[in-house]
C-alpha cells in the first residue's frame, strides 16, 4: 500500500517539479497549472529516451533525479505564487487521490487494476518487465509507444518500486495531475467551487471508467489533451502576450502525447490547433516555428517507431473492433452522468432504469449547448476548439474506426465537456469585462445538481472497479506456447480466484489453449480426463496428482506433464477468453 502511494507522488512531484522549471524557462516566473502536463510529458520523453541505455532502466532513475534536483535548484528564488498555489492545489491533489484510491479500499488490497474488465494491463506488465531486462517484446517490436512504460521501468530501478505498483502509482497519479491541471480553468473561484470544479473535470466519468479497468494511457491522453486546449488559451493572456516562446508549453505536451499514444494523438491535437488559430487569427509565425522545433526536436527519434506502429493490430480493418465492449458505447457518456458502475452496460442494464440515463444525458446535453454558446460569445477559442476536435474525433471513430477506438474518442472528449458545461455555471460572465464570479440565482442550483450527480456517477465507476493479482511475474507467459497446443489444468490459491479475480487473469496469460482453473485443494486422484498439463505453485509439496512429470520451473510456478492423456471429456470447467484488442 505504502509503495503504491510512494510511486504516485514521485510521479507527481517530479512532473510538478520538471512542469513548472520548463514553464519558468520560457518566461513566466509566476505558477501555472499547466505544469502538471507539461512535467509529466518531460518525464514520458526523459524516460524513454534513457530507459534503453546501459543499466536497463537505472540511467532512467538516475536522469529523472538528476532533472528533478535541478528543477528545484532553478525554482529556487524565481517561483511566484508557490504558496497560493499549494493552498488551491493541497485539497484538490488530496481528494483526488482519495477518490482513485476507492477501489483498492472496495476490494481490500492493492493489485492489478482491471483484471476481469481488461486483460491489456497483462501485456503492458510484460512489455515493461522486458524494458527493465534490457529485453525485446512484442510492443516493443511493433513501434507501440512506451513512454509511460519507461516511466515505471525507472520507478522499478531508481526506488525499487515494484511493476504492479508503479503502474498503479503512474495511474494514480495521473488522475491527482488531471485534477490539479483544471484548476487552470477556475483559479479565481472561492475555494468550494475550485475544488469541485478541478475535480469532475479532472475525474470525468468516461475518465473514472477507464481508470477503473487500468486503462492508463487513455487517461494519460484525456490530460494531454485537455492541457493542451489550456496551454493555447493562456498563451492569449497578459502574462504569456509578446514572449517568443508562449507556444512551447504546448508543444512539450504534444510531445508527452506523442510518447504515450503515438501518431493517433494528432488526431485530437493538429485539428485543436487548426480551429484555435483560425478563431484566434493567429499569425505568429515566429512564435508557432518555434514550438512546431521543440515539437519536431523532440519527436524526431519516435519517427520509426510511429511509422511502424501503423501496421499494429488496432489499426487492421479485419481485425476484431470491440474489444472488451459489448457493443457501441453511447457518446452521452462523455457528458458524465452515467448511472452505471460498468461503462459498457446499455441503459437499463444495471441497478438504475433506464429513464435515469436518458433523464442525465437530456439535463448534461441541455448545459452542454448552453455552455459552448457562452464560450462562444466569450471568445474561449481554446475550449471552443478543444470541444469541435473532440466531436469530430468521435465522428470519425464511429463512421471510419470501431466500436474500441470510438468509446477511446468518448474518454478523452470527456474531460473538454465537462468544462464546458461547468465554466459557465461556476462564473458570470459579462461581455468586455472579464468573468466575475457572482453567479446567477439559476446557475447555483443547477451547478450543485450538475457537481453532485456527475461526481456521484464518477465515484461509483471507481467503486466498481476491479482488482487482481498483487503481483506480477512473466512465468506464465513463457509457459503460454508450451501449453497452448493443449489443454492445462492450474491450481491457484483461494485468496488469488476468490478474492483477486484471480480466474479471468489466470485464463488470459495462458491464452490460447484449453485451459481449466481450480483452487488448491480440489486436487483428485486420479488427475482429471483429457488434461495434458498441471501449472501449481512451486510452494507445493510435490506434484499436484500421481504420475505427473516435472517439465519445466517458470518463476513461482512449476509444470507438470502426464505422459498419457486419459480419453474422454475433462470434467474440469474450461475457462473461454475472448482476446480483447489492445491499442490506442
Amino acid at each position: 500500500m505504502i509503495v503504491t502511494f510512494l510511486a504516485a507522488l514521485a510521479v507527481c512531484g517530479a512532473s510538478l517539479a520538471i512542469g513548472q522549471a520548463a514553464i519558468g524557462l520560457f518566461g513566466r516566473r509566476g505558477w501555472s497549472w499547466l505544469s502538471p502536463a507539461v512535467g509529466l510529458a518531460l518525464l514520458c520523453a526523459v524516460c524513454w529516451a534513457t530507459v534503453r541505455m546501459p543499466g536497463d532502466g537505472v540511467v532512467s532513475g538516475v536522469a529523472v533525479l538528476v532533472v528533478v534536483v535541478a528543477s528545484v535548484g532553478f525554482l529556487r528564488g524565481r517561483l511566484e505564487g508557490g504558496g497560493e498555489a499549494l493552498r488551491a492545489g493541497l485539497p484538490v491533489g488530496l481528494i483526488a487521490l482519495a477518490a482513485v484510491s476507492l477501489p483498492f479500499a472496495v476490494e481490500g488490497h492493492f493489485g492489478i487494476l482491471g483484471t476481469s474488465f481488461n486483460p491489456d494491463m497483462s501485456q503492458h506488465l510484460l512489455a515493461t518487465d522486458r524494458l527493465a531486462d534490457g529485453a525485446g517484446s512484442q510492443l516493443l517490436n511493433q513501434g507501440y509507444p512506451l513512454g509511460p512504460h519507461a516511466i515505471v521501468v525507472a520507478l522499478h530501478k531508481g526506488l525499487g518500486i515494484g511493476l504492479v505498483q508503479g503502474f498503479n502509482g503512474l495511474t494514480m497519479a495521473v488522475a491527482v495531475l488531471a485534477s490539479l491541471t483544471a484548476l487552470a480553468a477556475f483559479t479565481e473561484l472561492s475555494p468550494l467551487r475550485r475544488i469541485a470544479g478541478a475535480l469532475v473535470v479532472g475525474l470525468a466519468y468516461m475518465v473514472a471508467s477507464y481508470f477503473a479497468q487500468g486503462a492508463f494511457k487513455e487517461t494519460m491522453q484525456a490530460l494531454f489533451v485537455l492541457a493542451f486546449v489550456f496551454a493555447l488559451r493562456e498563451s492569449t493572456r497578459r502574462s504569456w502576450v509578446g514572449q517568443p516562446l508562449r507556444l512551447v508549453p504546448a508543444a512539450l505536451i504534444a510531445a508527452g502525447s506523442i510518447y504515450t499514444y503515438s501518431f493517433p494523438a494528432l488526431v485530437w491535437l493538429v485539428p485543436i490547433a487548426v480551429i484555435w488559430a483560425t478563431l484566434e487569427r493567429f499569425s505568429a509565425w515566429r512564435t508557432t516555428s518555434l514550438a512546431l522545433i521543440v515539437f519536431g526536436v523532440l519527436t524526431l527519434p519516435e519517427l520509426g517507431r510511429m511509422i511502424d506502429f501503423k501496421r499494429f493490430e488496432t489499426f487492421d480493418p479485419d481485425g476484431p473492433g470491440l474489444g472488451n465492449l459489448f457493443g457501441q458505447v453511447s457518446p452521452f457518456e462523455a457528458l458524465g452522468i452515467w448511472p452505471s458502475g460498468d461503462f459498457r452496460l446499455a441503459p437499463g442494464d444495471g441497478a438504475v432504469p433506464a429513464i435515469g440515463y436518458y433523464l442525465g444525458a437530456a439535463f448534461a446535453s441541455v448545459l452542454l449547448v448552453i455552455g459552448f454558446a457562452r464560450c462562444w460569445v466569450r471568445r474561449e477559442t481554446a475550449i471552443v476548439a478543444g470541444l469541435l476536435a473532440a466531436v469530430a474525433a468521435y465522428a470519425a471513430a464511429r463512421i471510419g474506426g470501431t466500436p474500441y477506438t470510438a468509446a477511446k474518442a468518448i474518454e478523452v472528449a470527456a474531460p473538454l465537456a465537462a468544462l464546458v458545461i461547468l465554466l459557465p455555471l461556476l462564473t458570470r460572465w459579462e461581455m468586455g469585462e472579464g468573468p466575475r464570479f457572482r453567479g446567477t440565482a439559476l446557475a447555483g442550483p443547477v451547478a450543485v445538481v450538475f457537481l453532485l450527480a456527475a461526481g456521484g456517477c464518477s465515484l461509483l465507476a471507481l467503486a466498481n472497479a476491479p482488482v487482481g493479482p498483487t503481483s506480477y511475474t512473466p512465468a506464465l507467459a513463457e509457459l503460454r506456447p508450451l501449453v497452448a497446443a493443449d489443454s492445462a489444468l492450474v491450481l491457484g490459491s483461494r485468496e488469488l480466484l476468490d478474492e483477486q479475480h484471480g480466474v479471468p487473469y489466470l485464463a488470459w496469460e495462458l491464452r490460447g489453449g484449453r485451459v481449466c482453473i481450480e483452487p488448491e485443494g480440489a486436487a483428485r486422484r486420479p488427475p482429471p480426463r483429457g488434461v495434458r498439463f498441471f501449472i501449481a505453485r512451486a510452494s507445493a509439496d510435490g506434484p499436484p496428482f500421481r504420475g505427473l512429470t516435472l517439465l519445466r520451473r517458470a518463476g513461482p510456478y512449476l509444470l507438470w506433464e502426464r505422459g498419457e492423456v486419459a480419453g474422454g471429456p475433462s470434467p474440469c470447467p474450461l475457462i473461454a477468453v475472448r482476446q480483447a484488442r489492445q491499442g490506442p
